[in-house]
């Protein structure tokens, strides 16, 4: 077997070899699942969006007088409506937090947005309440 022939042969193989590669197959899942599991993961969530967890970061906009606090968190609801606002008092001052987010990360990315209307806003995470 000469050179040229060899060379074809093992061109001719690795095209076989890769054309079986390319053409995948087509396919359908299906899911057998209880009904109770749909409902389960909706609670769930609704739960997970609800729930006052202190682990969470939150952003303050605002420390000061209970007047202008409320006045910045309208101003701030009505401006903005991606996350809640809360009005706290902590001596001696009233406080605007906002959002509840789950990771520093998601609250960064808020912080960006919020900061172009409410400059001094920062990235906390609360104190644990003792009970």
């Amino acid at each position: 077997m000469n050179l040229k022939t060899l060379k074809t042969l093992c061109f001719s193989l690795a095209l076989l070899l890769s054309s079986s590669f390319v053409f995948g197959q087509q396919g359908t899942v299906v899911i057998n699942q209880q009904p109770e599991i749909s409902t389960l993961l909706e609670l769930k969530k609704e739960i997970n969006i609800e729930e006052e967890d202190n682990d969470r970061y939150k952003i303050q906009i605002y420390s000061g007088s209970r007047q202008e606090a409320e006045s910045v968190e309208n101003n701030f609801d009505s401006t903005f409506n991606s996350w809640s606002s809360k009005l706290e008092y902590e001596t001696p001052n009233y406080k605007i937090w906002v959002g509840s987010f789950r990771t520093r990360l998601e609250a960064e990315r808020a912080l960006i947005k919020i900061k172009k209307k409410f400059p001094n806003a920062f990235i906390f995470k609360p104190k644990k309440k003792s009970n």
